[in-house]
């Protein structure tokens, strides 16, 4: 068309045919066929410049595009006509082509047979599944959703392998992302990976996109969706904007949903074979493969997501506030006999002060930490765990009693043994005895725990000497030690050892001239 124009301007201008077919460098026969189609028009030079394009080809090829003079298969038009409706039925459960097609040919007979049927429908699906190219900015947008998968870690109390969500979030223009494994799926734990996600990204988008699920939109609609209040308040934190795609519209945040897959790939297969025991364990994990993805070129290109999220976009990122946004909850609960209090939520126990068993308190939580208020004073704090019907306690916050038992759970032999190296040679060589007597060690420790009080009793000297006569006789237990104690024998011990002992005087005793005089009355 541009050719054709050309000719008719030249020809406007009053150029000869021979002329025209030397400036553009065409035959001069096309130039004189073109020239005599102008003419029969019946219009100027000036006129046919002004037609469109379509009006000025018909009129060059005599009306007889070859394109729109195509009678169109009436068979095929009927089909077309009612694509729709075909499409649209195929999204309901149990529909398939087959059954459409056996439909279409009761009501058209003479219609397509099934594998032009098919072809025509995916012709029409191609058409109405057209993609959109989104033009993405640095530092615009934020793109959160769920993985459709999660991953695992196993509870060495249960043996079980707990599945954890996971949060998948990624910057669109550099394709820069975040992966965390949640306890589970619920707001506040949403919130928390948020924030971590932003220390990670060093930064805040102006906005951030996710879909309506139900942690993120309370009340869907198309154009002014409701966020829930948790939510808002984290994105004023931040000084984002939030934003939710379009209901069943998951090509509204094609990047994240796209990022599953690449991390499926990236991170879920290179860790399927390795086994975790908590859930900090499994992040940690994360992270180094997230940085090993991050730093891998893009297909086909000479740079890493990594170099184009510092150079391009983390700069453009705004600023983090001084502090992260801290969601904190508020219940009450009452301290049970066994001075720990229950948090609700997580059906989770907490130690407080032994001397709080009966009182009201007030717990103030967080995802990562528990504290417990009474009449305003804080009384205990814990690290928050998510394990049902399991208690976590503070050693100080026991009775003295429940103290001394529970270190004495993780007493051992050399522990004794140490103690009683406190003491001397002989209490080592005691305990050491008693230790060998007993077929099961566990058996020798209530003996020595006996001991250790005797000791602490007595002294550490009286001890020694108790165990050094002890262990000239073949019995050894906690009751020989007892009764030689009891009996002050340690101290005619000692004085043995001096050489100056005299035995005590005993009122009682006759002698051996008792007897002697005995035998000679008789």
């Amino acid at each position: 068309m541009h050719r054709l124009r050309q000719i008719l301007l030249f020809l406007s201008r009053s150029f000869s045919e021979r002329a025209i077919s030397r400036e553009l460098s065409i035959s001069r026969i096309t130039v004189s066929r073109y020239k005599s189609s102008f003419l029969s028009s019946g219009l100027d030079y000036e006129s046919l410049l002004n037609l469109s394009d379509g009006d000025l080809e018909d009129l060059v090829s005599g009306g007889r595009r070859k394109e729109e003079n195509k009678v169109l298969d009436p068979r095929k038009s009927r089909v077309i006509s009612q694509a729709g409706y075909f499409l649209t039925e195929l999204t309901r459960i149990g529909v398939t082509r087959q059954l459409l097609w056996e439909e279409y040919k009761k009501e058209d007979p003479d219609g397509y047979g099934y594998s032009r049927f098919c072809e025509l429908l995916s012709e029409a699906s191609q058409v109405r599944q057209a993609t959109m190219r989104f033009e993405h900015r640095p530092g615009e947008k934020m793109e959160v959703d769920f993985a459709g998968k999660p991953l695992h870690y196993l509870d060495q109390d249960t043996g079980e392998m707990v599945p954890c969500p996971v949060l998948v979030a990624v910057l669109p223009y550099s394709s820069y992302g975040y992966l965390e494994a949640l306890p589970d799926a619920k707001l506040e734990q949403v919130v928390g990976a948020l924030n971590n996600t932003v220390l990670y990204f060093g930064g805040v988008t102006l906005t951030t996109k996710s879909d309506n699920m139900k942690q993120w939109v309370t009340k869907t609609c198309r154009y002014e969706p409701v966020f829930p209040e948790m939510l808002e308040q984290w994105a004023s934190h931040y000084g984002t904007a939030l934003l939710a795609a379009r209901p069943r519209k998951p090509k509204d945040k094609p990047s994240v949903e796209n990022h599953v897959h690449i991390f499926y790939m990236r991170i879920y297969a290179t860790l399927r074979n390795e086994v975790f025991t908590s859930l900090r364990e499994l992040n940690a994990a994360i992270r180094i493969k997230l940085a090993e993805h991050h730093k891998k070129d893009f297909q086909k290109k000479a740079h890493s997501r990594q170099e184009v999220f510092e150079k391009e976009e983390k700069p453009l990122l705004l600023p983090l506030p001084g502090s992260s946004y801290e969601l904190r909850h508020h219940t009450k609960g009452k301290v049970q006999k066994n001075y720990h209090v229950q948090l609700g939520e997580d059906k989770h126990y907490y130690s407080v002060p032994h001397r709080l068993i009966g009182a009201d308190v007030r717990l103030v939580y967080c995802t990562e930490h528990v504290e417990v208020f009474h009449n305003s004073e804080r009384v205990a704090v814990h690290r928050r765990s998510y394990k049902k019907y399991k208690c976590t306690t503070e050693l100080t916050h026991m009775p003295p009693a429940h103290q001394a038992y529970f270190k004495q759970k993780g007493w051992d032999p050399e522990y004794y043994l140490g103690q009683a190296r406190q003491c001397g040679p002989s209490a080592v060589a005691y305990f050491q005895e008693i230790l060998d007597s007993k077929p099961v060690v566990h058996q020798a420790y209530l003996s020595m725990l006996g001991l250790l009080r005797l000791r602490k009793e007595y002294g550490s000297e009286r001890m020694e000497a108790a165990c050094r006569r002890a262990l000239q006789g073949y019995i050894y237990s906690y009751v020989t030690v007892a009764k030689i104690l009891e009996n002050n024998m340690d101290m005619a011990e000692e004085n043995l050892a001096g050489g100056d002992y005299t035995p005590p005087e005993n009122p009682t005793a006759r002698g051996g001239d008792s007897f002697k005089n005995r035998f000679e009355n008789k």
